[in-house]
């Protein structure tokens, strides 16, 4: 018997904004648990089979598993009214590598901007790796919630069954939810799931936008020239490709950038920075995806060291995950938070504002 529950970790897979470096730098999934069927076994639907296999997993959370395509019978993805048959070979697929290290508690500083018994919500500073990974195995946002909790007899951060629901990029800002327990856990991760949750991010884009608002609809997958760099591919092109939609308004516009609001309608990985790089309007100082470059404007010496002055200002993608709705696990309340920008993206903002009324330059 296995003493263990990853199942409920992933039910974000297809659900985040995030660094591939908290997934391995791959974007692939990881097997951790791998079971042969006994000859002779009966036909039982698997996830009768696997609650027996596997202690402390309830058979709901098996059947999201399924449901997420978590579970591989043979290679191949089952649901969970599947029936086992003798020496069937099932695999527990995660989207990140199994742990091989404990998470630290460090005292880093966090800005914790709503927490009780369930949840804690955390606005991430830019900079700050979300989970420990390949060459960033301290000063993540789990050590530093290691330290927080260090006291709480009901939680620990190395505890699978708790902590991240969902996650985003190293270099962009915002709002962050933690469950504290299980069932916050289960409970978050089916509304990030579903999509039911709302979120809104603040970016500013190169480019000026000829309307007020706008959908983006494209499949996201790894770009076959570059594995780090993802990018949009025809619907039904690529079957490991991910269906993505963003809708976006404008909020205010800058000559040659422009401050918008994205909404996911879901949450692929780079999502935001690939749709905007496919329709023109990468990023500002997206360096993965040449927001780096001076995409619009003049060739004027001024204007060139004014982009420098903006890129040192704020050298890391202008994205910040501004607000963040969900139904409160416990009480069943609808919550809704809006976050501060980081200094560096008010000052980025600000410095752009003046340039765009005549006051700079």
């Amino acid at each position: 018997m296995i003493d263990d529950s990853l199942i409920p970790d992933d039910l974000d897979v297809e659900d985040r904004e995030d660094d591939g470096a908290a997934l391995g730098n791959d974007g692939q999934f990881h097997e951790h648990f791998r079971f042969t069927v006994e000859k002779g076994h009966s036909l039982v639907r698997i996830d009768k089979y696997l609650v027996n296999c596997m202690s402390n997993v309830s058979r709901n959370r098996i059947q999201d598993a399924a449901d997420a395509k978590c579970i591989l019978v043979n290679g191949n993805p089952v649901k969970s009214n599947y029936r086992v048959k003798p020496l069937d070979v099932i695999s527990i697929m995660l989207s990140y590598p199994p742990s091989e290290f404990e998470i630290i508690p460090q005292d880093i500083p966090l800005n914790i901007v709503y927490e009780d018994q369930d949840v804690i919500l955390v606005n991430k500073q830019p900079g700050m790796v979300v989970h420990p990974g390949f060459g960033n195995f301290q000063g993540t946002l789990l050590n530093a919630l290691a330290w927080h909790l260090k006291d709480s007899p009901d939680f620990s951060v190395n505890d699978p069954r708790l902590g991240l629901v969902h996650r985003i990029d190293k270099d962009t800002s915002g709002l962050l939810i933690i469950a504290k327990n299980e069932d916050a856990k289960t409970h978050l991760g089916k509304q990030f799931f579903n999509k039911t949750t709302k979120r809104l991010y603040n970016a500013l884009v190169w480019g000026n936008f000829t309307e007020d608002e706008g959908t983006i609809t494209g499949d996201l997958g790894r770009d076959p020239r570059d594995r780090m760099l993802f990018t949009v591919f025809p619907e039904g092109e690529n079957p490991n490709a991910k269906h993505a939609v963003t809708h976006y308004r404008v909020l205010e516009r800058f000559s040659y950038v422009t401050l918008v609001e994205c909404r996911l309608e879901t949450g692929r990985t780079h999502q935001i920075r690939v749709h905007m790089k496919h329709i023109g309007h990468t990023l500002f100082a997206d360096e993965r995806y040449g927001g780096m470059e001076i995409l619009r404007g003049n060739t004027t010496a001024k204007y060139k060291q004014f982009v420098k002055n903006c890129l040192e200002i704020c050298p890391r993608q202008a994205l910040h995950a501004k607000t963040l709705g969900f139904v409160h696990p416990r009480t069943g309340e609808e919550m809704y938070f809006d976050s501060e920008w980081p200094d560096d993206f008010k000052q980025l903002i600000e410095k752009w504002r003046r340039f765009a009324s005549g006051a700079e330059l």
